[in-house]
């Protein structure tokens, strides 16, 4: 077979970023442009892409919505110089964790990017990178509210919210504390304050839980998600060490119960009903009191115990504090090693 020598005008090979190369090829290799600002021949975007249109020419690949999006989070994430891992965020995860409204303001998703309620593929923790188990998908508005907000922020504007009975840069209490939680989700917490946490708003799919009082509270929530919630309570109940501690447990799913039953059977009304629950004090208080009393090794062994006996409601995996941070680059802030950012290239920031 003839071979050819395809000359490109390239850098030397030290000076070419292979993150940012590797983002244009996979734009030539699904027939996309990259923006136009990349597009001249200092960048490297602009030299992975016009090497892939030299091989791929007119063979490429199919795209969908999920990979136009895959391919404008590694921009994004290249032009900042966020970590960025590429093993398994691809254009298939990103289609696992779409959801339809926001989790937070509960409004449809969709529209112009520049609309409140178009997609925004957030960090849950903005200190770690676009990894698996710390992205969920929000509203534009809800991403514009958390930019700059911490989570002890969030938990302030939450009760400011609650106290006065006025939104808070826009949002209500309800909102603020499911920021709060989303944010707490892929947050390392002592184990006191993960356990005072309301869980406002249920895990996104493939969320991973970094802090196990909370992978204990939806755990047990979610047992409401579907018939037989009454049998799997029980078994859990009778997992516990002690009468006293059973007691407790038996109050909490008390107060719980009647929450989920006045929903009825709705997947999307039961399941906003569960989240409501957590904001109500008794709730709170029957929880608080037996999660504190449980303490934290027992929290950690009633999971466990629960998860494979095959009481998790839905597929649930559990992961090793370093397996489930991994390719989150914490050590790094979220950083990418040696990035290549070029500040006249960064995409102006949201207003």
């Amino acid at each position: 077979m003839n071979q050819a020598t395809l000359e490109l005008d390239t850098p030397p090979a030290d000076a070419i970023d292979r993150v940012g190369f590797d983002i244009g090829w996979d734009h030539a290799h699904h027939g996309l442009v990259p923006p136009a600002e990349l597009l001249h021949a200092g960048t490297p975007v602009c030299q992975g892409w016009m090497a892939g249109r030299a091989v791929f020419g007119h063979r490429v690949l199919a795209t969908q919505r999920a990979t136009r999006q895959w391919l404008q989070l590694r921009l994004l994430a290249w032009r900042r110089g966020i970590a960025f891992e590429c093993q398994q965020v691809t254009p298939h995860y990103l289609a696992q964790i779409h959801v339809a409204s926001c989790p937070v303001l509960r409004l449809p998703l969709g529209g112009a990017a520049a609309d409140a309620s178009a997609v925004a593929v957030e960090r849950l923790n903005p200190e770690a990178g676009y990894a698996a188990g710390n992205l969920a998908v929000l509203s534009r508005q809800a991403a514009l509210a958390r930019e700059g907000v911490g989570l002890h922020e969030a938990m302030r504007h939450a009760q400011r919210a609650a106290w006065g009975g006025e939104p808070v840069a826009d949002l209500d209490a309800a909102a603020w504390w499911r920021l709060a939680a989303l944010r707490s989700y892929a947050t390392p917490l002592p184990f006191h304050e993960a356990a005072r946490l309301p869980l406002a708003v249920l895990p996104p799919n493939r969320v991973r839980l970094l802090n196990a009082p909370q992978g204990l509270q939806a755990l047990v929530t979610l047992q409401f998600a579907t018939p037989g919630w009454s049998t799997r309570t029980r078994a859990m109940a009778e997992m516990l060490p002690e009468h006293t501690v059973r007691h407790d447990f038996n109050l909490f799913i008390g107060a719980l119960a009647p929450r989920a039953l006045e929903a009825g059977q709705d997947p999307l009304v039961l399941r906003r009903a569960l989240e409501d629950a957590w904001l109500h004090e008794r709730v709170q208080r029957r929880w608080q009191h037996f999660v504190l009393s449980l303490g934290e090794a027992g929290v950690e062994a009633l999971l466990a115990r629960a998860t494979a006996q095959g009481l998790a409601p839905v597929r649930t995996l559990s992961h090793a504090p370093a397996q489930a941070t991994e390719g989150w680059a914490l050590a790094e802030g979220g950083r990418a090693p040696q990035a290549w950012v070029s500040r006249r290239l960064l995409p102006p920031r949201r207003p």
